[in-house]
């Protein structure tokens, strides 16, 4: 294994237009290239839009949701990636030939499709269908997993996936400044965002504060430094349909430390350099390898209903 130059990206995405997100993606994937970027990530749905979906009938998610992948938008991300001659991640709603939905992540390189992966735990739309397995890759000699969004905050699915030997993993999300029942979580005023030029100072406070980043960093630190890994995080800024988005897309080593993270007011790539040397030396490494499954394998494994809410979401979408 040798060193891998990883970016990330945030940007303001379209709802439903994929050729205009699709045009931000090949931009920032140039910019990441020119920092010397082997590999970008962008966020969940980055190619699709998200939030919008909520209001979709089964018609026309599967009028939006492409094949995977003889899909348009995976042809678009190749030819990015060999444009570029960079490896992209980005997400977008996949449809089967039984016209089942999910909601996909793919990688691409350009050859076309390395891997794909369907989020575990889908909510936005209830037409969409739950993913029933890990996926493990590879890229330049580095192991690579993805977990989308609300699937890293079940804790076993981060351990599952670097016990099936992930090195590095993706974790795309549309997150943040929504309400819940922790203290200080709630919406963001849209009009922060349109006034960000004349005062972008109310609009970091509301971005680094319990909202947004404050509480992120409460968690997504954990997930690297319990397992030993790098998390590679992307994440919107701006407005996604009506409800406003903080970015804050970041790179983290083994030790559960900041390697580089996106921090402009709008559309921004970064670039970190992932070492071998550090999985060696993680703590999270060492938890692993004491673990002692014969104590709670069973415990793990006890049968359970799994129950998903998520509280600024309503129910009442068409079918």
């Amino acid at each position: 294994m040798q060193n891998l130059k990883i970016a990330t990206a945030q940007f303001e995405n379209a709802s439903g237009n994929k050729a205009a997100n699709l045009a931000i993606i090949r931009q920032l994937a140039g910019e990441a290239a020119r920092q010397g970027a082997q590999v970008v990530a962008f966020h969940e749905c980055s190619v699709t839009g998200y939030t919008f979906a909520r209001h979709l009938t089964k018609e026309q998610m599967l009028a939006i949701a492409e094949y995977i992948p003889e899909g348009e938008s995976i042809e678009a991300l190749r030819q990015i990636a060999h444009e570029h001659d960079i490896v992209v991640l980005a997400g977008l709603f996949e449809k089967d030939r039984d016209n089942q939905l999910f909601k996909a992540y793919v990688c691409v390189d350009k050859d076309g499709l390395v891997a794909k992966f369907r989020k575990l735990h889908p909510f936005i739309n209830p037409h969409i269908r739950p993913g029933n397995e890990y996926v493990v890759f590879d890229l330049f000699g580095w192991k690579c997993g993805i977990l989308i969004c609300y699937d890293n905050n079940i804790v076993e699915n981060v351990r599952a996936t670097a016990l099936l030997g992930a090195d590095i993993i993706f974790m795309p999300h549309v997150t943040m400044m929504t309400p819940s029942t922790r203290p200080g979580a709630g919406f963001a005023d849209p009009a922060l965002w349109a006034n960000r030029e004349n005062d972008p100072t109310s609009l970091r406070l509301e971005f680094d504060g319990l909202k947004g980043r404050a509480w992120l960093m409460k968690w997504l630190p954990a997930r690297a430094y319990d397992n030993g890994i790098y998390v590679v995080f992307s994440n919107p800024i701006g407005m996604d349909e009506d409800q406003l988005k903080n970015g804050c897309s970041m790179i983290l080593d083994p030790f559960g430390d900041v390697l580089t993270e996106c921090r402009q007011l709008g559309n921004e790539v970064v670039t970190a350099t992932c070492t071998p040397e550090k999985l060696k030396l993680a703590g999270g490494t060492r938890y692993r390898n004491a673990r002692r499954p014969d104590l709670y394998a069973n415990v793990i494994s006890q049968p359970h209903e799994s129950e998903q809410k998520v509280v600024w979401l309503t129910t009442d979408v068409p079918d």
